[in-house]
């Protein structure tokens, strides 16, 4: 999508962007600057202005962390016992005994440094530095893997096509991704119809535009 668009896209920007102007038809919500500085900075290495919002990021790789090691070992990508041992002995074996740790940790480093708010969010240690070497290991095994990433030419020759679609054809934009048009631009208004798919929904959608059909046979 940042390719495609001539303006850039990011999944942050993205996110303020449905907050603001998309959400409730098209008025935004009314939030503070704290809740929208949080959704800025709850991906990437800026850290949010509140202990709230860097909390929601660490929440947020946690989440990721855990469910991306079932998704691998769903895909035969990966199984479980290819998790280093050392790594497994301090966050846990299983998917919710790492999540118990992690959260754990987390709580236990916010009780020891509740009184200076300078520390900020963390992870206690070691569940700190194993938990760093957990993401390293999914980049090395899973993110970067041939098998987990020999679908992405196929995903992106998808978007260019659905993008390329609806940016010729804007009368198939749903209404609510329409009447952007003329204020944000064409390019903006597919960005918002395309970023807000599921993944499944994006497959449908595309199935539906793309995959010939075969005749139907009227038997009579």
């Amino acid at each position: 999508m940042n390719q495609l668009n001539p303006a850039g896209f990011s999944h942050s920007s993205q996110s303020l962007r449905v907050v603001d102007k998309l959400e409730n038809d098209g008025q935004g919500l009314n939030l503070t600057f704290e809740v929208r500085d949080g959704i800025a900075n709850h991906t990437g290495e800026d850290l949010a202005f509140t202990l709230e919002g860097q909390l929601i990021k660490y929440a947020d790789r946690i989440a990721y962390i855990n469910h991306d090691i079932d998704d691998a070992v769903r895909a035969s990508i990966i199984s479980y016992s290819d998790i280093p041992t050392e790594l497994s002995d301090i966050l846990g074996y299983s998917h919710g005994d790492r999540i118990n740790t992690m959260v754990r940790s987390v709580i236990e480093y916010g009780v020891n440094n509740g009184s200076n708010t300078s520390f900020g969010v963390g992870f206690t240690e070691p569940i700190g530095t194993a938990t760093y070497r957990l993401r390293e290991f999914m980049f090395e095994k899973v993110y970067r893997n041939e098998k987990a990433k020999s679908e992405d030419g196929r995903v992106t020759k998808m978007l260019e096509l659905l993008y390329g679609y609806f940016k010729s054809k804007p009368e198939s934009l749903s209404p609510e991704y329409r009447k952007f048009i003329d204020s944000d631009g064409i390019d903006v208004a597919v960005c918002d119809y395309i970023a807000g798919m599921t993944d499944r929904y994006a497959l449908a959608v595309f199935d539906s535009l793309f995959v010939p059909r075969a005749w139907a046979v009227n038997k009579q």
